[in-house]
């Protein structure tokens, strides 16, 4: 079986994924190592496969470079991407979600960043959350997907 083929078969499991910023960036910045999985991500995501979510952590941590770069291009494309994409919510951190992400981070001692985002994926019924943290494989509250043994 093909590479892309087998991610279409592992995200379509799923109705709701969650993503964490690196999906974001590699996809963005075209990362050649991940773009097989971000395509295929983002492709089943536009066309209404699956849905996906995140936060409001990923709009900040990805406008971070082209800030930083003084590249206002960028970071209103960025923008423009991130919030009309089809199928794709961007949920605010809340009071749910922080008390979510408090119980993720006492339970598992994550960073606050890492359980904020897990939070928002719980709150908002994903039922799975795609990273390349290795470190949020503990987690048993959702299924954890790392990108970078779903591409080898």
């Amino acid at each position: 079986m093909d590479l892309k083929r087998s991610i279409q078969d592992l995200l379509g499991k799923y109705r709701i994924v969650a993503i964490d910023t690196a999906a974001f960036i590699y996809h963005l910045e075209e990362n050649e190592k991940y773009l097989p999985f971000t395509n295929v991500l983002f492709e089943m995501i536009e066309t209404g496969k699956i849905r996906g979510v995140t936060s409001t952590i990923t709009l900040m941590e990805v406008l971070v470079k082209p800030k930083r770069d003084r590249n206002e291009e960028a970071v209103e494309e960025y923008k423009f991407i991130l919030q009309t994409f089809p199928n794709l919510k961007i949920k605010s951190i809340d009071a749910k979600v922080a008390e979510k992400a408090a119980e993720i981070r006492a339970e598992y001692g994550i960073r606050p960043p890492d359980a904020l985002q897990v939070g928002a994926s719980l709150v908002n019924n994903a039922e799975a959350f795609i990273t390349n943290d290795k470190k949020l494989k503990k987690l048993k509250e959702t299924e954890i997907i790392i990108m970078k043994e779903a591409t080898t």
